[in-house]
């Protein structure tokens, strides 16, 4: 009974001053003590890719700091906002981004002026297809044909027609000569020299077509 009278007139534990405090805006384990085990990973905590000058530049912000306004920092987030915005580093990165960010709309402007010409152009890539490209077709179809037909007359089947029908035309013509002479329409030395002339003219076209001819079987 005393033991419970003792525990009864025990004062109620008082109400801590943290507890009355602002709860902070970071994990508690941000403020873990420096011999813990476990190493807090926080965003006060500096990376681990900053070098060891930018690590000191920014512990010398800190170490000229009250007490209280390291709390603050600790327990406003907007206070400890405006630190981070203070810093060179934090600076010079945000006008890297402004300057970047400025860049990146310079370009979209310009691309959004060049929107004309492009569709301009686009549209004369049409044009083009539909009329001076089909144009262009067209005429590359007649020159094939006309190439054809050139390659085809100078075949060698095509030559040796020709021949052909060259041999056949002064045959005939020198016919007609010597029907002409039968019926007395020419004298004999009229007749002998053009006559003459006309085999002559036969017989060579005829070895050339021989000759020809032989070459092209074998």
């Amino acid at each position: 009974g005393s033991k419970d009278q003792q525990g009864q007139s025990r004062p109620p534990p008082e109400v801590s001053s943290s507890s009355q405090q602002q709860h902070p805006w970071y994990s508690p384990s941000l403020v873990s003590s420096p011999s813990s085990s476990s190493r807090p990973q926080t965003s006060c905590q500096i990376p681990a890719h900053v070098s060891p000058g930018e690590a000191a530049g920014i512990i010398t912000f800190l170490k000229d700091k009250s007490v209280d306004e390291l709390r603050k920092l600790l327990s406003d987030k907007d206070a400890y906002q405006q630190f981070l915005l203070s810093l060179d580093q934090v600076k010079i990165q945000n006008n890297i981004k402004e300057e970047l960010r400025r860049e990146t709309l310079q370009l979209a402007r310009e691309n959004l002026e060049k929107e004309p010409q492009i569709m301009e152009l686009r549209n004369q890539c049409k044009i083009i297809r539909t009329t001076e490209l089909a144009a262009a077709q067209e005429k590359l179809n007649e020159l094939e044909r006309q190439k054809e037909e050139i390659l085809k007359f100078y075949s060698p089947g095509s030559l040796l027609n020709k021949l052909q029908e060259a041999m056949n035309e002064v045959d005939e013509e020198s016919e007609a000569l010597q029907e002409k002479f039968l019926e007395k329409e020419i004298d004999t030395a009229a007749f002998v020299q053009k006559y003459k002339k006309l085999r002559t003219i036969y017989h060579r076209r005829a070895l050339i077509h021989l000759a020809a001819k032989t070459s092209t079987i074998g």
